[in-house]
């Protein structure tokens, strides 16, 4: 790796009198040089001889080797320690981390944008990204070696005065101290990656490790354009998750700093403002090593921790690839629905699954770009063993449509269960203010829509899952209009470089999706960046998008017609009425018939089959006499009635010995129907529902 690269002499050199407490003139008193001479090593102007260097050595206390190589430091025999940043001076005062808000302190967005962050900053392009997340309860000795490491009882006191408020961060800081004191036990959760960039860059300039362990709304992605967060809010999520705020990491860098690349640790900790032996305190602090910097008195920094340190802070990784460990200190999940480590395990699966599905999925001339595994431990000992989140096994369906489109296999039209139909779904990116003028609506870019049967076992289904960039799920659409009794299927739609085309187009339509995104990253929707990055248009070209998609969706399902009298497959709109009435007049009256229009349906939890439709009719003199009749489109043989449990009339019609009665004049009409569970002859997921809308025996009421 690059980290076998010294560092450069000069700032190196700098770096060790600060740590030896001597300046650049008490140098040259020892070595019998000028303070110039010095000063030019310093600077990179020049650099000592050998023998010089042999004395350097020997005035700072440390062998010639590690002068020669330049990544070690001499060792200050200060303790690491916690640094708490002084209140502001003009009493401004923050209860708490604004940008921890912005997201729900849950497992599922924990996952969601520590894994995007990790994607992001994928090193080597031929390689998956491998991400991996293990919880640890510690109890007993275990968890009083892990506190002693971390130096709990210097911040017993402030998190004592911080929780003493009453505020909301406050009061979860007491809820959390008084948990851990009654139970005595505490979770962790280390969320590792490889093949990342790691945490690189100097300790307070621009880079990815002042982006991330020192600011706020710093997006510093290598990956530029093709990052899939750009607000700088993501990270924020390790420290709401924790519920005593607090976080340590230790990164293995890509490309070295100060000489070295391996175990780059620190911590930082989000407290709210309070006040300790008549001291204010802003909040956040940081736990390292002194910075003996003189411009940063007082500082803790990163520091270059050994291995047992490291196991110590429970943050060992398992290999010398570049990426960086984070350990989320008392992980909780907000939303309440994983409160056991069994639970929180299988959440963290599913959330992987769910939001990365795609990215793990890959073809014959194409890896995966994400790996993922979760395991579980309790004092050391595995409690769950490692599980790999498996894309083919949580969205099998979406992962077959997203292979086969890697492989080329795709359809123009489906004509068997197992294939893969793919459309091409325009977006006109609206150009940039200031560059669009004269240039019409802006440039086209073809999305690639791809859609297949949905699984009998899937239970949500009919959806387009969209994606950009590097193939996160960022939310999924539900088509409109479609037919009711559609065949259940599954979709996803690419956009930008999830179509892994290259182009003009391609970076055009990334750029304008992601605007289009808010923090959470979760719709394609007005942002202010939107607003006020494009010209006029930009809005409406994304609701067009969408429309588009629906469009597709439309045509990729609909069947081809078996006649020149029957509908759609996918939904028979049979009528059959009588022939009509006579008029007063004797001669035959000539009308047309009724029609369904904008039917949506839904299955409930019991399993029925819940449907509203709305019927257009002609005008007529005399009131319509309908029957509803609610049938199974399964895969094969005929079509089963099964029985209504409730009819209802909801606008202009009312029900009467179960047949609507539509009086004359009306022209729609709206009806609601729920089936009988116990009449089916399948369960409700695994077939399609048709209406059949008949003229009462009888003719007209």
């Amino acid at each position: 790796m690059a980290g076998q690269q010294g560092e450069p002499f000069g700032p190196w050199l700098r770096r060790q009198l600060h740590r030896a407490d001597m300046t650049q003139a008490e140098l040259a008193n020892h070595l019998g040089k000028t303070r110039a001479a010095v000063s030019a090593w310093i600077t990179g102007r020049a650099e000592p001889r050998e023998d010089a260097k042999v004395k350097i050595a020997e005035i700072l206390g440390i062998d010639v080797a590690s002068l020669v190589t330049r990544r070690t430091d001499v060792p200050t025999g200060l303790p690491l320690t916690w640094h708490h940043r002084p209140a502001h001076s003009d009493g401004g005062r923050e209860y708490g981390n604004v940008a921890a808000f912005a997201f729900d302190a849950n497992l599922s967005v924990l996952a969601r944008e520590a894994t995007q962050n990790s994607l992001d900053e994928r090193f080597d392009a031929r390689e998956p990204v491998r991400v991996r997340y293990v919880l640890h309860e510690l109890s007993g000795a275990h968890l009083d070696a892990f506190l002693d490491a971390v130096h709990w009882d210097a911040l017993s006191g402030h998190y004592r005065e911080a929780a003493a408020g009453g505020q909301k961060v406050s009061r979860s800081l007491r809820a959390a101290l008084d948990e851990l004191a009654e139970r005595r036990s505490l979770l962790l959760l280390r969320i590792e990656d490889y093949n990342a960039a790691g945490l690189t860059g100097p300790e307070y300039g621009d880079g990815r490790f002042a982006a991330v362990v020192r600011r706020a709304l710093d997006s510093h992605k290598a990956s530029g354009r093709r990052a899939g967060g750009s607000y700088g809010l993501g990270k924020a999520t390790f420290w709401a998750t924790s519920r005593f705020g607090l976080v340590l990491i230790n990164s293995t860098l890509a490309e070295p700093h100060e000489g070295r690349t391996h175990r780059r640790v620190v911590g930082r900790l989000d407290l709210p403002w309070h006040a300790l032996d008549d001291t204010e305190y802003a909040g956040p602090a940081w736990f390292g090593e002194p910075d003996t910097d003189p411009d940063r008195k007082d500082v803790s920094r990163s520091w270059w921790a050994d291995e047992q340190t490291v196991r110590a802070l429970q943050l060992e990784r398992l290999s010398d690839e570049p990426g960086t460990s984070f350990l989320v200190v008392g992980a909780h999940d907000a939303s309440g629905d994983a409160e056991t480590l069994e639970e929180m395990h299988d959440k963290c699966v599913r959330s992987l699954a769910d939001g990365f599905w795609a990215a793990m999925v890959g073809g014959r001339d194409a890896g995966p770009l994400l790996e993922a595994r979760v395991t579980t431990l309790r004092n050391g000992q595995v409690v769950i063993p490692e599980e790999r989140v498996d894309p083919h096994t949580h969205h099998g369906a979406l992962s077959r449509a997203l292979k086969t489109y890697f492989d080329g296999e795709t359809v123009s039209e489906l004509t068997a269960d197992d294939q893969v139909a793919r459309a091409e779904v325009p977006l006109v990116v609206t150009p940039l203010k200031g560059k669009g003028r004269g240039r019409g609506k802006g440039r086209e870019h073809r999305a690639v829509l791809l859609l297949t049967p949905a699984d009998d076992t899937d239970q949500r289904f009919n959806r387009v899952v969209c994606m950009r960039g590097n193939r996160m799920a960022v939310f999924e659409h539900r088509p409109r209009d479609l037919p009711l009794g559609t065949m259940p299927f599954q979709a996803v739609l690419l956009s930008g470089y999830a179509t892994g085309r290259t182009g003009e187009d391609v970076d055009l339509a990334e750029s304008f999706l992601r605007a289009s995104e808010p923090p959470e990253h979760d719709r394609w929707d007005r942002t202010e960046e939107l607003t006020t990055t494009y010209e006029r248009g930009a809005l409406s070209r994304i609701k067009e998008f969408r429309q588009s998609i629906d469009t597709s969706v439309r045509l990729l399902i609909a069947r081809p017609e078996t006649g020149p009298t029957a509908g759609p497959a996918a939904l028979r709109r049979l009528l059959s009425f009588d022939g009509g009435g006579v008029t007063n007049g004797g001669r035959r009256r000539t009308q047309a018939f009724p029609s369904l229009r904008h039917v949506s349906a839904h299955l409930e939890n019991t399993g029925a089959w819940n449907v509203t439709a709305t019927l257009r009719l002609p005008d007529a003199e005399d009131p319509w006499l309908l029957t509803p009749v609610a049938k199974f489109d399964v895969r094969s043989g005929g079509r089963p009635t099964v029985a209504w449990s409730l009819l209802v009339g909801s606008e202009n019609c009312r029900v009467e010995g179960g047949n609507l009665v539509v009086e004359p004049g009306v022209r729609t009409a709206v009806f609601t129907g729920v089936t009988d569970p116990s009449t089916h002859p399948v369960q409700g997921a695994f077939a399609r529902l048709a209406i059949d809308i008949l003229s009462a025996r009888g003719g007209s009421a």
